[in-house]
């Protein structure tokens, strides 16, 4: 079968490819049937692939409607794990047809063992998972400068808003960066480009995702919030494939070459370049124009499997990449008598990569074993500096009530800053896994398996910044009886060398009674982890995560519904906080001081299949978090240190919905609405401005996402991605004082200067937020096809952050500290450019 072959070149006019590609065609929609040439049983899973390049996925009867021209022949093609692909002739009249495919290869005195999901298969589980197969990754994912299968994942229920360039979403009212990724079956450390803003799974090298944010099974842990399950693409064992793709930022190329009919081997790479972008924004957005290198992402994955024998798979899975950015900043500005001058330089690189390797073999056809080891690395590179220079008059009522303490008829003072941040990073993992499935017949499967993950963590930093702090001199004296600052440099270090350990057990068992009426899953997962430094090692309590889920098959076929269904699961889950890895001997943590956090998922949900192609999810929850790490900075003797506590809670409830238009003739996608509760607390934290309970920075009640794919004719398609996300939580801020400031050397000792700076009061409040975000994405195809189905071309043009320039997202003023004087307008703590962004581009297909 063939596959996509990409092409993107610049298109002069929109209106040159509308009067090239809306040309009418008519069409009709057809039923097909896939079934076993032999036995005459219906094929659940089987793929179609349409006359023009679409897929679709038969159900549990074998059945699926596509639409088809009805003013000519054209053919179509099927493929089912096992049995040899199939083509079809679909003639100008007729509205059902089967097809039916035979066996690949002779199997004498063998059943035929499907031991992995079949592909397209939405794995979505209520309760548990929702599952985005490849085609509706090639929609949502691939729009825009930067394609992302989290672009996809972020559209979701039950996923917090969290900007255009920020790949670490809340999952759930889970903490951003706890949601943990899987590709098939390696668990990967850090899976991101530029320090979490995208991750590294291009679509195309992806076959499905799936995220599991419920009581998912007890095969994965390393999670309190979510799941990313990653399955990557595997390579054709009869065809050879290409993907070639070109743009104004990036290149892909995919090549597939078979194995002797055995298995094949893919190899898959892409290369960025934002040079153009950053040229064309540089005039409009001030923080671009410093930019000396463009940020730029490399990467190479391959895949490649071989069947030696019916029984036995071998698969390889290999990444390697690295992203980065640099930028130079010197200006030099005067205003109402402030001069300032800043020098800043900035520079990161990063790398990574792994390698994945595994056997699945078939002792017995009711058997499956899978052994699973591989390595992987991250590395990282910073080196920033800055370094400002001021020159600040004092004002008139500083200079009245302080004459005490500034020499006579100065009447202003110059200030230096230097700043600066050098690190090292490297992290070092091996991990390997054994997995066995057992059908015991009568509805019954058993499960079971071991795996143990070793990482090195080693890191070289330093630091150097300015900090106040109160006053402890109590002969200072102020009439208007304000606290005085002291402004001193500090330093921050780290040396890093620690270890980790995990060994995790799990074992579960499975039931799913005739016609599905019930189904039950048990499982118990045991996580445990041994923490070695350069000199100390800290040992902990096991983890023990009990998994229960219930699922019931209330109807089936009964008037407009296909099928009803309930589920009820409740579980345990505990991951590692990745701040533990800089934990030191003077950290002050014995054995079983550190926990693993912690939290208990209960969760009741529905999924409704309507018979005209809708579905419906609706799902409710209650987590409990506890054991929950968290750190403190906190200063001694000039220099900052972490202070580790494991006492944090939470208390999270939301429910999700969700409502689906299956794959369809002129429209389909979904509309997903979160709603999110989340209290978090800190026992051991000192903050008199923050409540006991409080909800936590990235806490959004409401996120709704609408996703569209519009096919008004065959050879027009509007994808459309619009999102509405409530408002962060936003500190009450009061008016802006003045305020003395003393500073001093290094070692403590006086300078003499006092100097005048700016302040205002900050405190966390319950009810004030930010406003709405409201991220809108278009992207508008063009198509030509052949009916025989071989040749394919699409030219598109798509607008990223449509609604840029509306100003919905109100923050607190800013200010600048040195003459008070308040910025107008607002600002936020975003992940968006505050312009939209438009890419086009041309894909051929053959």
């Amino acid at each position: 079968m063939k596959k996509i072959r990409t092409l993107t070149i610049q298109c002069p006019t929109i209106l040159i490819l509308l009067v090239i590609g809306l040309i009418p065609l008519y069409a009709r929609d057809i039923e097909i049937t896939v079934e076993d040439t032999d036995l005459a049983l219906p094929l659940e899973g089987a793929r179609i692939r349409s006359w023009d390049g679409q897929e679709y996925t038969c159900d549990e009867d074998g059945k699926v409607r596509i639409p088809v021209p009805d003013d000519r022949q054209v053919v179509i093609q099927a493929t089912y794990p096992g049995y040899e692909n199939g083509r079809l002739l679909i003639p100008i009249r007729g509205n059902s047809f089967t097809l039916l495919l035979h066996l690949s290869g002779i199997l004498e005195n063998q059943e035929l063992v499907i031991e992995a999901p079949r592909p397209g298969v939405s794995e979505t589980r209520s309760g548990r998972s929702v599952a985005i197969s490849d085609r509706e990754l090639s929609r949502t994912a691939e729009i825009g400068i930067i394609e992302d299968v989290m672009t996809s994942i972020k559209l979701l229920p039950g996923v917090g808003y969290a900007g255009m360039f920020n790949a670490m979403p809340s999952i759930r009212g889970g903490t951003p960066g706890d949601l943990t990724a899987v590709l098939d079956g390696f668990y990967i450390e850090q899976p991101y480009h530029w320090g979490g803003g995208v991750s590294i799974f291009d679509p195309r090298m992806v076959q499905s995702a799936q995220l599991s944010h419920g009581v998912f099974s007890s095969r994965y842990g390393h999670t309190i919030s979510g799941l990313l399950e990653v399955t990557s693409k595997k390579p054709s064992s009869t065809e050879t494939e290409l993907e070639l793709g070109l743009s104004s930022s990036a290149t892909n190329l995919n090549l597939s070459f078979p194995l002797w009919g055995k298995g094949g081997v893919m190899v898959m790479g892409k290369l960025t370049y934002w040079d153009p972008f950053v040229w064309a924004v540089k005039p409009f957005v001030e923080e671009v124009r410093y930019i000396t290198t463009a940020p730029y992402i490399r990467s190479s994955a391959f895949s490649a499997n071989y069947r030696f024998t019916q029984d036995m798979e071998w698969t390889l899975n290999g990444f390697i990449g690295g992203d980065g950015m640099g930028a130079y900043y010197q200006n030099e500005s005067e205003a109402e008598g402030l001069v300032s001058k800043n020098d800043m330089r900035f520079s990161w690189d990063n790398k990574l990569g792994f390698l994945i390797t595994g056997i699945t073999f078939n002792p017995l056809p009711s058997m499956v074993l899978k052994a699973t080891a591989g390595g992987g690395f991250h590395s990282a590179d910073l080196d920033a500096a800055m370094q400002n220079d001021v020159h600040v008059p004092y004002s008139p009522k500083f200079l009245e009530d302080f004459k005490d303490y500034l020499d006579e008829g100065k009447t202003s003072y110059d200030l230096t800053n230097t700043m600066g941040d050098t690190m090292t990073e490297l992290t070092i993992n091996y991990q390997g896994r054994f997995d066995v499935d057992w059908d015991l017949t009568k509805g019954f499967l058993f499960a079971a398996g071991v795996q143990e993950l070793y990482s090195q963590w080693i890191e070289e930093e330093s630091a150097h910044l300015w900090q106040e702090t109160l006053d402890t001199n109590k002969t200072l004296a102020d009439p208007q009886k304000r606290p005085w600052y002291t402004h001193y440099p500090v330093t921050f270090s780290n040396d890093v060398r620690n270890r980790g350990f995990f060994s995790s057990l799990y074992t579960l068992v499975e039931y799913t009674s005739p016609e599905r009426r019930f189904g039950a899953e048990l499982g118990l997962r045991l996580d445990h982890l041994y923490f070695v430094g350069k000199d100390f090692t800290i040992q902990t309590a096991p983890a023990l995560n009990p998994r229960l889920n219930l699922d019931f098959g209330i109807l089936k076929n009964k008037g407009p519904l296909d099928s009803l269904s309930l589920t009820v699961g409740t579980g345990l889950f505990s991951s590692m906080n990745t701040n533990l890895i800089y934990i030191g001997k003077d950290s002050g943590i014995d054995d079983f001081d550190m926990k693993q956090s912690r939290s208990w998922t209960s969760i009741l949900g529905t999924k409704v299949d309507f018979s005209n192609g809708y579905s419906l999810t609706i799902e409710t929850y209650i987590k409990r978090v506890f054991d929950r790490s968290y750190l403190s900075l906190v200063t001694q003797e000039n220099a900052l240190v972490s202070d580790y506590q494991f006492d944090g809670e939470g208390r999270i409830w939301g429910f999700d919905l969700m409502l689906q238009k299956l794959e369809a003739r002129y429209w389909d996608g979904w509309i997903s609405y979160s709603f999110n509760h989340a209290r978090y607390r800190d026992p051991s934290r000192d903050d008199p401005d923050r409540p006991d309970w409080y909800y936590p920075s990235f806490h959004r009640f409401h996120n709704l996402n609408i996703v569209l794919n519009i096919k008004p004719l065959q050879r027009f398609h509007i994808a459309i991605r619009f999102g509405l996300a409530s408002g962060a939580p936003k500190s009450v801020v009061g008016e802006v004082t003045s305020y003395p400031v003393r500073v001093l050397n290094a070692d403590g000792t006086e300078t003499g200067l006092v100097i005048e700076k700016w302040k205002r009061s900050s405190r966390y409040s319950d009810t004030e937020r930010d406003g709405f975000a409201l991220p809108l994405d278009i992207k508008f195809s063009f198509f030509r096809f052949n009916p025989g189905g071989k040749v394919q071309s699409e030219i598109y043009a798509a607008v990223e952050n449509t609604l840029a320039f509306l100003k919905t997202r109100q923050r607190n003023t800013t200010f600048n500290s040195y003459t008070g004087k308040e910025d107008e307008g607002s600002t936020t703590a975003s992940y968006q450019l505050p312009i939209p962004m438009v890419s086009v581009g041309f894909k051929w297909t053959y």
